[in-house]
């Protein structure tokens, strides 16, 4: 498992996690998202950089991941 990048925001209501990048990562790839009380795999389906949908990001960018239960700020996101 490769860190992949960590989370600085979570909206709730959109269930999207706000991360910012440390590897490339795409629509498809499988994640793990861990922390003090985060502990879930997922596969990403959609990325969006500045609310507009992307296939793949990379390393320094902030993008917004749905994700398929809540999230904390600095929970480390894996590559699978």
């Amino acid at each position: 498992m490769e860190e992949a990048g960590r989370v600085t925001h979570y909206f709730s209501k959109a269930g999207v996690a706000a991360v910012v990048l440390t590897k490339k990562l795409k629509v498809g790839d499988r994640i793990k998202i861990k922390g003090n009380t985060t502990d879930f795999e997922q596969i990403v389906e959609s990325i969006e950089i500045n609310h507009k949908k992307v296939d793949s990001a990379l390393p320094g960018d902030l993008v917004g991941i749905k994700v398929k239960d809540r999230v904390r700020k600095k929970d480390i996101v894996y590559l699978l």
